[in-house]
Parts: structure tokens; sequence; C-alpha cells
């Protein structure tokens, strides 16, 4: 098969063997696959991946391995997506780890992470994981929007973490592809939902969807301009700067949830955090069953933040478009 792989800060085309099928698990032929900050951070070195990466997908079950006929039938063809973390049940380790046994599977000890964490990810035509960490895609939901699960579950986390019904306004920090998905969730539940970025393009989508904008230029004389506060920020940049601008927009005893993974370290003080006694909330993988309700009821639509769509072959130059300032979210069709 067609695969990409790390390699000196950018992707490489290779061919290699299909991955191989443990019992339980399924190969999946991959139709769509999102780039997320996450697989630019990558090639910065993050977690010092070699692999394929890619964790955004959706595609077909070609193949499985230790079911019944029946039972493979049923999953042949079946349009999936994919929770990213391979836990202990997954690879059918025993005695399963402390975490998975109080039901943490994202924080499983033994885990791998698709295209993350020693796990062959979605740059590639197939990929591998385990029959239970598949969710079918009901019929009603496009393969455009579908591809969105992954990070619109992470979006989701958010509300259940935190109890949002008793914040009347919420502030996003950052108009990328993360905080784009996370103020449309947040609008769902929280009457006012303010977000702040560089981009005019990015915040007119996001004005289109009913979320309230502010523009700020990003360096520090702007930043300290900033005078409104609120009793919930998510802070969703992709920088290490962000964290000292969210401290700073959170009110006191208010709630600072953290979203971003980067390559390096953040910026910023400790002391806000205790002055204004802040509750700062670390927040990854969510509910793909609330992303995918959310997209059958259309409640939330993702599809305005696609700006184009590479073929596999293409995958390095869909990455380094995806970087450009204005540009949103690309897809890589296999």
């Amino acid at each position: 098969m067609l695969a990409f792989v790390v390699r000196n800060r950018g992707l490489i085309a290779v061919k290699k063997a299909l991955p191989k099928l443990r019992k339980g698990w399924a190969l999946v032929r991959v139709r769509l696959a999102g780039i997320c900050n996450t697989d630019v951070e990558i090639l910065r070195g993050y977690h010092d991946f070699r692999g394929t990466p890619g964790h955004e997908f959706v595609g077909e079950v070609a193949e499985v391995r230790g079911l019944s006929e029946s039972e493979r039938k049923e999953w042949l063809g079946r349009r999936v997506c994919g929770e990213i973390n391979v836990s202990c049940s997954g690879y059918g380790y025993l005695p399963i780890c402390e975490f998975c046994k109080r039901g943490l599977k994202t924080h499983c000890a033994r885990r791998t992470v698709l295209g993350i964490v020693a796990h062959d990810g979605a740059f590639a035509e197939y990929l591998a994981l385990p029959l239970e960490n598949l969710r079918v895609v009901p019929d009603s939901v496009s393969d455009e929007k579908a591809v969105f699960v992954e990070p619109l579950a992470a979006a989701c986390e958010v509300l259940q973490q935190v109890d949002v019904k008793k914040f009347q306004t919420a502030a996003v920090l950052g108009d990328g592809k993360l905080a784009q998905l996370i103020g449309r969730v947040l609008r769902t539940a929280v009457p006012r939902v303010v977000m702040y970025g560089k981009h005019e393009k990015k915040l007119a989508l996001t004005r289109r969807a009913g979320i309230q904008t502010k523009r700020v230029r990003g360096d520090a004389s702007d930043l300290k301009k900033i005078k409104e506060s609120y009793p919930l920020v998510v802070e969703a940049t992709g920088s290490p700067t962000g964290l000292a601008v969210a401290q700073q927009m959170t009110e006191p005893r208010g709630t600072l949830v953290l979203k971003s993974t980067f390559h390096g370290a953040a910026l910023g003080e400790m002391w806000p955090i205790v002055v204004k006694e802040i509750t700062v909330v670390g927040s990854r993988c969510g509910p793909f069953e609330k992303a995918i309700a959310l997209l059958r009821s259309s409640m939330v639509d993702p599809t305005p933040l696609i700006t184009r769509t590479f073929p596999l072959g293409d995958a390095q130059k869909a990455i380094t478009f995806g970087q450009q300032p204005d540009v949103v979210k690309v897809l890589i069709g296999a």
C-alpha cells in the first residue's frame, strides 16, 4: 500500500505491506483523512514519532480477523471512524492496567495512539484498529462530515468535563481547526460564545455559525489591550503564548480549559492561577457518540471549514498548504 512516513520534518511516500491484523482487529481502507495541528507538531518533533501520522479519518472495513463468518459479513464494507487510543483490551493484555480498570481507556498505561504514539495512522491507503475502537457512520452523515468526528469529539469533551450550564458566556482563544469546532459545540450549550483570533477569514466562518468574534493581532502589545474577562475560557491556540493570554482572560474563580498540544514549552507564569484561584482543566479526547449525534442532527455542520482536499499522493503538499494563515481544514483523499 501507499503510505507516508515522517522523515526530516516532512512526509515521505513509501510502499509498505498492509498492516497485520490481531484477533478482533479490522483493516480499514481510508476514504478521507483530516490534517490536524498535532500532525504539524509531529513534523516538528512532537512525541518523536517516526511512523505514519494522521488520526482523523473515515473509511470502510476491508477485512476483519477473529470473527465468525456471519459477524465478518456484518462488518465488511461498513463506513467507520475510529477512536485513536488503543488500550489493554484492544491488545488483549492481562492483567489490564489500573487506568483501564477505572474505565479510563484513553489514559491506558500501555496504550498506543493512532498516528501519534507507536501506531501507524491515516495518511495511508489502509490502517488497522481494534473493532472496539470503531464507530459506524450513519448513512445520513457524509464522508466530509464524518472525517470531523474525532476532533469534534475532542471539542465535546469540554461539555463532559465542565458543567457549562452554569455559564452564560464563554470565550474561545484561537481561530484554528479545533477552536472552530469548540466554538460551535459550546454554542449548543452556552448562550454567548466569543472567539478571539488573528485571521479575519477564519473569524468570518465563525460569525456565520452565530458566534461573536474579536480580532487580535497576537503580539504582546495588542494582547495587553484585551480587557474582557470570562468565567469560562477555552485555550485552543496551538501556540506557546496561549496559556498566558488565557490566564489573563479568565475571571477570578473562573475555569480555564487547555486544549493546545505542541512541541516545546508553554510561555507563562503560574502565579495568576493561584492569585485568581483559577480552575485549570486539561482536555483531550472525547465522546464519539456525542459528536456523531451532533452531526446527525445538523446542530454542528463542520463542512464550511473545509478549505481544500488533496489526493493521498500529495500528502506533503497538503500539509504544507494547511499551514498557510487563512487555511482552516485540509483533507486528504485516498
